[in-house]
């Protein structure tokens, strides 16, 4: 069935406290979708953010951003008294996401939520069936915060090793910080869920982002070592990056633990199916990103300034997907695979079924003919004219080699009058694959200034946010008359003369 919808972080919608929420601005951005004849709402990973802001390092792989919950819904509950959140400094720039202010003052208004909170028989379930997770992500929280927030590796032996005495010990001294993390957890779940039901119920279904790999200094790897490439002392022996290309001759260092291949296959993938089967409560469909890092994977010897002296080393290819699909059955994946593809990711991804990615900005290199062109398509096939760590269709315009942009331009009947980015939409939607996702940037027409993520910089990213009132009923119109033309039109939706 072919489809279409619309790549907008959380954090990019409108809100007066900074950074966009789950509130009222995120219904209203369903309602936008609903109007614009989408399915989908591909969104970015929702984990806590750590050093450097990104959502792919972060201290949990299943705790949710604080940043998200939405302080408007506190207050309507009482559990923030009127006036409060907005007497708070997040920043006077509504386009532009002030971390910094949001890490200082965040905290203090949740923490007086948490003051005026009475658990319920719904946050007790809550704690109870997250109990797995959210117990060591809580406890791990308080311990950094009462240790002026050092890496875990860098604790007192007996907390970093887990030892029973002083698990129990901390766990009571810091038993009101554990206490508030539980019930920060439980807020984000609670106006998630709302969210997302919303969503679900007017047709919009939410496509997340699950990064194949976890941050070191994360309660995933204190909480479960063992499944890492990790030493004696608790140290990785190896960590993730990309082996050095034509765009960057270093190669980019990720820093993350890697996996124990052996180990996960020993027992069966246990940790990889808890943590899908609880991404699966959170969205309706996962996008896996650095999917063919599970056919093989690029090792740099942890310490290394660049990844020039990484290697492969083969993963567990498909025996993984195997293992899921025995255990879940068919599943709403989308694999990112994007990168240099051998003989052997290719394989691994038409075994799997899963459906790869065509990215539309990859497809104009006039050195070589490209997958990415439309007419080399698929119908199994999810087609983005960029991602989040693309720049915009009109930046691209400016940054690309100019004779790739003399390609694309002559490729796609470019009509000035029209635009670059609505005739690199028209592409996407026109093409075979059954799915289409846009950016959000692309839509409204804006340039590099709203580029989300320049991959293997530091600083100025994960900023952008879209202007309040972008996401309008003119805009909508626009957007489904050429969804309805490309028949991607979702069937139960009324035709614009039936509204």
């Amino acid at each position: 069935m072919r489809a279409s919808g619309i790549l907008m972080p959380i954090f990019s919608l409108p809100s007066p406290y900074g950074i966009g929420t789950f509130g009222k601005k995120a219904y209203e951005f369903v309602d936008f979708l609903q109007k614009s004849g989408q399915r989908y709402w591909q969104i970015l990973p929702l984990c806590p953010t750590n050093v450097g802001d990104s959502p792919y390092q972060s201290f949990s792989s299943f705790a949710g951003n604080p940043y998200f919950i939405d302080l408007d819904t506190l207050t309507a509950e009482g559990l923030l008294l009127a006036g409060e959140a907005a007497a708070v400094d997040f920043g006077d720039d509504p386009h532009t996401i002030d971390y910094g202010k949001l890490y200082d003052n965040r905290a203090p208004l949740l923490k007086k939520a948490f003051a005026r909170f009475t658990p319920d028989e719904d946050y007790q379930a809550f704690c109870i069936q997250n109990a797995w997770w959210l117990d060591d992500y809580a406890l791990f929280m308080a311990i950094k915060e009462a240790s002026g927030e050092l890496a875990w590796s860098e604790w007192d032996a007996p907390l970093r090793r887990r030892q029973k005495a002083a698990m129990k010990a901390a766990a009571e001294q810091y038993a009101e910080t554990v206490h508030y993390h539980r019930f920060v957890q439980y807020q984000f779940a609670k106006q998630w869920q709302a969210l997302k039901a919303y969503a679900n119920q007017n047709g919009i279904r939410i496509i997340g982002d699950l990064p194949i790999y976890v941050a070191y200094d994360s309660a995933d790897v204190w909480a479960d070592p063992k499944q890492f490439l990790l030493d004696k002392r608790g140290r990785p022996e190896l960590v993730a990056g990309v082996p050095p290309d034509a765009f960057c001759e270093e190669g980019q260092l990720w820093g993350n633990p890697l996996y124990d291949w052996v180990a996960m296959e020993a027992d069966h993938f246990a940790w990889w199916k808890r943590r899908l089967r609880y991404t699966l409560t959170l969205f309706d469909t996962v996008r896996i990103d650095h999917f063919r890092g599970f056919e093989s994977f690029f090792a740099v010897p942890y310490g290394d300034k660049d990844a020039t002296g990484g290697h492969w080393i083969k993963g567990p290819d498909s025996a993984l997907f195997a293992d899921w699909k025995a255990t879940f059955g068919d599943l709403p994946i989308i694999a990112e695979d994007l990168g240099f593809l051998t003989p052997a990711v290719r394989k691994m991804l038409q075994e799997s079924g899963f459906p790869g990615m065509k990215v539309l900005q990859f497809a104009f290199d006039t050195r070589e003919e490209s997958d990415y062109l439309p007419h080399n398509y698929d119908r199994n096939c999810v087609v983005y004219t960029g991602t989040h760590d693309n720049d915009t269709i009109l930046g691209w315009t400016k940054t690309a080699a100019p004779e790739d942009v003399a390609f694309a331009r002559r490729y796609l009947h470019v009509d000035d009058e029209e635009g670059f980015n609505w005739a690199m939409m028209r592409a996407a939607l026109g093409s075979v694959a059954d799915t289409a996702i846009l950016m959000m940037q692309d839509l409204i027409g804006l340039g590099s200034e709203a580029r989300i993520n320049t991959p293997s910089t530091l600083g100025g990213n994960w900023q952008w946010r879209v202007a309040d009132g972008c996401a309008n009923d003119w805009l909508a119109g626009i957007i489904r008359e050429n969804v309805a033309l490309y028949g991607r039109l979702p069937k139960s939706t009324p035709d614009l003369e039936e509204e």
